[in-house]
């Protein structure tokens, strides 16, 4: 018998011994192609940097600033006193007896335990989130928008934002070839929209903010991209982001209401991204919720658009990104496909329970006449004010160095400016298979340490670049940032040009 027909007997399963099982070949290769610029390789570069400096390696700065991410723990601000008491509470119960805490701290913590399977927060939530913090979450919702209700029952507990509009998106996208889901979002935008519509295969509609005006949302434009996409997919939704991320502008009121007309005539679901509601520094803009807007527009829209209104413990404030609270209210949405819903968010058990307590104070924080108020409310508009002076601080820093253009940061916590880029720089990134910026930034981050996201990263019109750049740093490594920066700017463009 000869070697060859002992082969052909031998099962399938032993030709493969040796070889890999997942290659990058026959991995999923929708997860292939997603990019995620905020973690991209700028932040790659910069962790083999700190590596770097650790063993000795000489670099003209002697440490890396990560001001490519909003981690605002991380770039210095301390925690509020009243959030981590009670969550100190709510994670080791006997400190109940300690004298040390406030009555309304325990006060909030004995609630939440109560909530809780065995009194802790160690055990499994039901998987929309524990029922006393949805009730909580729905009466902040109602004083914020001056009375208009809001149900518990229309409340989902999440994973911090991110995890709930990702499973929004789960829901929507379906259909083959011209049916299907397109999903409207700004260019620029965050990264996770486009991550997650890669991931989840569905169809990116790009619709331009204005950057001339304060990168302001134009109806106009929202309609050239329907009409355009409506060629190749069907768009059933439309993503915004207010705070804007990376762009910082704030949405006026007329502005939301245009959104939600173009929204309701044309069919489209909307996904309010909210995450930097308290985040609103510059005069004359205010913070409008959508669903506000959209029941005060009357039964008309109120009662037909379907909306999504998304926020966070990570951001405004708080700043606790480690605990991945968050919450997403459903209004208009069919009961059959809210069944769905519950069902998909069931399938992960329950979002964090540390997240969810932690939430449960963002919405129900200190009252007047209750013995943390006064530090509370010190804490919060220290943290605020703060913020605002750095938004403003960086605004003017950057249009005074040559080549920058730089909008007002009017909310959220960042800055995109718009930078120039010498032909011979452009060409030469070209000829390295990188974006002109993204090649900025790396030069940037080996030359001073700091670390950047380039906006080709984030989406930008054809020919035009930026970065984007967390204002979290504390006021004097941020003023060191921006010296830096501009210091390295002119050498860019002398050696370029």
């Amino acid at each position: 018998v000869s070697i060859y027909s002992m082969l052909y007997y031998l099962p399938a399963a032993t030709w493969n011994i040796g070889r890999k099982v997942l290659t990058l070949e026959t991995m999923n290769q929708n997860v292939r192609q997603v990019e995620y610029a905020v973690r991209g390789p700028m932040v790659l570069r910069a962790v083999q940097i700190e590596e770097e400096l650790k063993k000795g390696v000489k670099k003209p700065f002697t440490e890396v600033i990560k001001a490519n991410v909003g981690d605002a723990h991380a770039m210095g601000q301390k925690p509020i006193t009243f959030i981590r008491q009670v969550l100190a509470l709510c994670a080791y119960p006997a400190l109940l007896e300690d004298d040390k805490f406030p009555e309304d701290a325990k006060l909030r913590a004995r609630r939440i335990l109560d909530g809780c399977g065995g009194q802790s927060i160690g055990a499994y939530s039901a998987s929309q989130g524990i029922e006393c913090i949805r009730k909580d979450v729905a009466s902040y919702i109602e004083k914020r928008d001056g009375g208009i209700p809001s149900n518990h029952e229309n409340i989902y507990l999440s994973t911090g934002a991110s995890d709930a509009i990702v499973t929004m998106l789960k829901l929507l996208i379906c259909g083959e070839g011209r049916t299907r889901t397109g999903v409207m979002i700004s260019i620029p935008q965050y990264p996770l929209y486009s991550a997650a519509l890669t991931e989840l295969q569905g169809v990116q509609i790009n619709y331009y903010l204005d950057e001339d005006k304060c990168w302001g949302l134009d109806v106009g434009e929202l309609r050239r991209s329907l009409t355009a996409a409506r060629e190749h997919c069907n768009p059933r939704a439309l993503c915004i982001i207010n705070p804007g991320n990376p762009t910082g502008q704030v949405q006026s009121r007329q502005c939301i209401e245009d959104v939600i007309r173009f929204a309701k005539e044309e069919g489209l679901l909307l996904m309010a991204d909210e995450v930097y509601q308290d985040n609103v520094y510059a005069e004359g803009c205010v913070f409008h919720s959508f669903k506000k807007v959209l029941f005060e527009m009357g039964p008309e829209f109120s009662s037909v658009v379907e909306l999504v209104s998304f926020h966070s413990t990570s951001k405004c404030y708080m700043g606790e990104c480690g605990f991945r609270g968050g919450y997403m209210e459903v209004v208009n949405l069919d009961p059959e496909v809210k069944a769905q819903l519950t069902k998909l968010v069931s399938v992960r058990l329950c979002s964090p329970v540390s997240g969810q307590a932690l939430m449960d104070v963002v919405v129900n924080p200190p009252q007047p006449g209750e013995p943390s108020y006064a530090t509370f409310t010190k804490e919060r508009a220290a943290v605020l004010a703060d913020l605002a002076e750095k938004a403003k601080l960086t605004e003017e820093s950057f249009n005074n160095v040559p080549g920058f253009h730089c909008n007002p940061v009017q909310g959220a916590m960042y800055t995109f400016p718009r930078i120039t880029i010498p032909q011979k720089a452009i060409d030469q990134a070209k000829a390295a298979g990188q974006a002109p910026d993204q090649m900025y930034c790396m030069k940037l981050l080996e030359t001073t340490g700091i670390c950047l996201v380039p906006g080709s990263g984030f989406g930008q019109r054809e020919g035009t670049f930026h970065f984007r750049m967390t204002i979290l740093p504390p006021k004097e490594k941020l003023k060191y940032v921006l010296e830096k920066i501009a210091e390295f700017n002119a050498q860019f463009l002398q050696d370029y040009s």
